[in-house]
């Protein structure tokens, strides 16, 4: 598990899609009352404990707002 907190291009020389998975998000108060935003993605169809969550991405709101602005530059120009 991981609260990002920046983001920092990279320019890989090889990129592939990944296979299709599951995702869920959920919303949340931390212990001070901060507001987090958690997505969890599941292993594939053919991973060994299929349900289980894979990875899972916590998002403040101060980041969030980073990867809004991000997503937007990147597909809305």
């Amino acid at each position: 598990m991981a609260l990002v907190r920046n983001f920092q291009q990279l320019n890989k020389q090889r990129n592939s899609v990944h296979k299709e998975v599951d995702c869920t998000y959920t919303t949340f108060e931390d212990s001070v009352g901060n507001r987090i935003f958690q997505i969890d993605t599941y292993g594939s169809s053919d991973r060994e404990f299929v349900g289980k969550v894979s990875q899972s991405i916590q998002l403040d709101e101060e980041s969030a707002v980073k990867l809004i602005k991000l997503i937007q530059e990147e597909f809305l120009g």
